[in-house]
């Protein structure tokens, strides 16, 4: 019986409605990108000192600049291995004294006790408001800045479970609808929030939204193009995330203040509303939910808008295409093909997550400048975009997806062995490391989507990325802990796992030019599916030239 992907070519793998839904979908990733990264300018934490209005009185009166009197008033210790200023503590001296002079040879605190701040904070980061400096989170309270983070993570893996479900039971239109709703509202609230712990509340119900409807759109765009033009439509639409990190910089330098930053984020979902009207539900699941009539009515609204016909319409789409109408978390797991294919997709989520934000912490790019080093950042993304369009149709899925963790991993290897004294050296290797796993990162997501049927493809996309939010949260444990106690400790770590990673994907099957399954069928017996494929495609070849059939004959 002919499936799907047969009707898709009739009536336009990727015609005008698929670019148009594909162009509308992809502005989504922008958003996206602020929300997900945002904290690097949002929770930005400047150079910092304890706030002493006597010493502040003090330097005025003996002329001293503010870097100057800075390292005479504030104590110096030792921060793993380096000398410097402390952010947290003061000397506790009176500073109307007269035995305090204004001449810096003699003016020695050392022998006055230290004690943590008690009026607050200066900062030496003019122009900037963020969270950090509204609300003081420095120093004991400097955990509160990680919780902002971990905060959307935890709403990511509650979302990923929830919209994973909702948008194979319910459909991926509706989910995204709700998705939207809750972004809508949440980074509203979040912009506005009186006080921290709202602003844990409102993030945590950002996460849970704005992961759910990016996976949905993702999902729904692979179902309505064609087999040929899945691999380039989920490259570009994951590209557009990058492409939002590069406007990141260059917002918030103007939008200086980090509740302003936020509205900007958050505007566009409301726009994004008016998909409902815009956007089609996904046919390829309506048939999995034995809804063929209003998916033949989808598909003929496709070819219509694409100005092609769609014959035989009546007799291409019947319920026995259909599959089971809901979807369950075993049946992620119940059959031996579906448990390897899951176990070892959340294994690499979990890898592409640690190693990625992992390196980026590591190299730190180039220092100084918050905007150049973050745009610097942001276009790490693109070569590995490209490297993947150019060899996933020519070599597959399986080896450039394997070959970019094993790469990444090989690169922590080498960059833990070359010694500081060759930095650039060490720098470009790291690079290299973040190129792969970038690569690697963005090759999850479709080889997740290729490898489940229909009627389970969401929920199995959004459970195994729930690792890719447990990787976010382990990774600064990861990183600073571990250097504490050897430096190249983590890059040792990070290249174990990537190259595990690397080789357990040798393990899955190749989905080049593969059908995209139906059924859990489908991925138990790939070979019974390729025989059908086959014998369908000499059906229509002996349809199309007769006379190879009397040849044949």
């Amino acid at each position: 019986m002919p499936t799907f992907d047969d009707l898709l070519q009739e009536v336009g793998p990727f015609g005008r409605c698929q670019k148009r839904i594909f162009a509308l979908l992809c502005l989504l990733s922008l958003p996206f990108a602020g929300v997900y990264v945002g904290i690097v300018f949002q929770g930005f934490t400047p150079d910092h000192w304890c706030r002493d209005l006597a010493a502040a009185q003090w330097r005025r009166t003996c002329g001293q600049s503010l870097t100057d009197g800075h390292k005479l008033a504030v104590p110096v210790v030792n921060s793993s291995g380096v000398l410097q200023h402390s952010s947290c503590e003061q000397y506790e001296v009176d500073w109307n004294s007269t035995d305090l002079g204004c001449d810096p040879e003699e003016l020695d605190l050392s022998g006055y006790p230290v004690t943590t701040c008690k009026n607050g904070w200066e900062y030496d980061y003019e122009g900037r408001k963020s969270f950090v400096t509204e609300f003081d989170l420095v120093c004991s309270d400097g955990w509160l800045v990680d919780m902002f983070q971990s905060s959307l993570c935890v709403g990511n893996l509650a979302g990923s479970f929830a919209f994973g479900y909702f948008a194979d039971r319910f459909g991926r239109k509706l989910s995204f609808l709700m998705s939207n709703i809750l972004n809508t509202i949440s980074g509203i609230l979040l912009a506005v929030a009186p006080n921290y712990v709202s602003i844990l509340v409102s993030r945590t119900i950002l996460g849970f939204g704005v992961k759910g409807g990016w996976m949905a759109c993702y999902v729904l765009l692979t179902e309505i193009v064609g087999v040929e033009y899945r691999r380039t439509v989920g490259i570009l639409f994951q590209m557009f995330f990058s492409v939002g990190i590069l406007f990141l910089p260059l917002l918030a330098y103007f939008i200086t203040d980090w509740r302003w930053l936020q509205i900007t984020f958050s505007a566009p979902y409301v726009l994004f509303l008016s998909y409902y009207w815009f956007i089609p539900e996904s046919p390829r699941w309506l048939i999995s939910q034995n809804k063929s009539p209003k998916a033949l009515e989808i598909t003929e609204a496709i070819a219509k808008e694409n100005k092609t016909k769609l014959l035989n319409k009546r007799e291409k789409l019947t319920e026995e295409e259909g599959d089971s109408p809901t979807a369950s978390l075993l049946d992620l797991v119940r059959t031996p093909n579906m448990r390897k294919h899951t176990l070892i997709l959340m294994f690499n989520w979990f890898t592409s997550s640690v190693v990625y934000q992992g390196l980026i912490m590591r190299v730190g790019i180039t220092g100084g400048n918050v905007y150049v080093d973050f745009l610097i950042s942001g276009l790490v993304e693109f070569p590995a975009a490209f490297l993947i369009l150019l060899t996933i149709e020519r070599i597959g899925r399986r080896l450039p997806f394997a070959a970019a963790n094993i790469v990444a991993g090989a690169s922590c290897f080498i960059t833990a062995c070359i010694p500081d004294s060759m930095f650039w050296f060490k720098t470009v290797v790291a690079c290299i490391g973040r190129l792969g796993i970038t690569m690697a990162f963005e090759m999850v997501v479709f080889v997740n989507t290729e490898l489940y049927p229909t009627f389970v493809r969401n929920l199995g996309v959004s459970v195994c990325s729930t690792l890719c939010d447990v990787g976010g949260i382990v990774a600064p444990f990861l990183l600073y802990r571990l250097a504490a106690v050897w430096l190249e400790l983590p890059l040792i770590i990070f290249g174990a796992v990537a190259i595990v990673a690397g080789g357990l994907v040798l393990l899955l099957p190749e989905t080049r030019g593969a059908p995209l399954p139906e059924t859990i069928e489908d991925v138990e017996f790939p070979d019974r599916t390729k025989e059908n494929l086959a014998n369908l495609q000499m059906k229509k070849l002996l349809k199309s030239n007769p006379t190879t059939k009397e040849t044949t004959v």
